[in-house]
């Protein structure tokens, strides 16, 4: 069984909040290298870990963690405006209407075909997170080989600059357009699998 849970970062006391930053930590900072703070030897929580932020994370039947994102209101201090300002050729996309996704995250102990019903379920439910909070459009910070992944899965989206270096790859910044239509962009290119529909969520699950 697959649970999604969306909160707010104040409920990070709840096991499933516990779950996530400690697959957080094995992904971010154990897999990747990433230079990233590490609270108590076990979580990996950063600056923009603030009540401002909104999580969704899907866990199975014992809260453990499967996968997670993070979104941040662009009307305050985020990642892209705060650290990669220049992988865009304008200013970075602000306003009420546009969220940074931030930290999607697939649990290391995941086998390949649930990686990627995961990863499904999670791009969904951000899709309906967006449509049920009038938001129009994601950023994000990505290197290369996931922007391509972001690019390909059938919604609508750009480049907002060329990529540039970044620790070991290269690094863009893209504009995600969400809209009444993205649902369908997004079955069309087999990647829509939404957990509030059972027949679907099933289907979901067994990849």
């Amino acid at each position: 069984m697959v649970q999604l849970v969306p909160s707010r970062a104040d409920s990070s006391s709840h096991v499933a909040f516990r779950s996530m930053f400690a697959a957080r930590k094995r992904v971010f900072v154990d897999l990747l290298k990433w230079d990233l703070p590490v609270l108590n030897g076990q979580y990996e929580v950063d600056q923009f870990d603030t009540p401002n932020a909104r999580y969704i994370i899907l866990v199975d039947k014992d809260l453990g963690h499967l996968g997670s994102v993070r979104l941040l209101p662009t009307t305050r201090p985020h990642i892209l405006d705060s650290l990669f300002s220049a992988l865009c050729a304008g200013d970075p996309p602000r306003g009420p209407e546009i969220w940074e996704l931030t930290r999607f995250c697939l649990d290391r102990k995941l086998r390949a075909k649930e990686r990627r019903a995961i990863r499904n379920q999670l791009v969904t439910a951000l899709v309906e997170f967006a449509l049920d909070n009038g938001i129009e459009t994601f950023t994000c910070v990505a290197e290369a080989s996931w922007l391509q992944q972001i690019l390909n899965f059938g919604w609508q989206c750009r480049l907002l600059g060329e990529l540039q270096p970044g620790g070991t790859s290269q690094l863009g910044a893209l504009a995600i357009s969400i809209s009444a239509a993205t649902p369908a962009a997004l079955s069309a290119g087999g990647i829509w699998c939404s957990l509030r529909d059972q027949e679907t969520s099933a289907r979901c699950a067994n990849g």
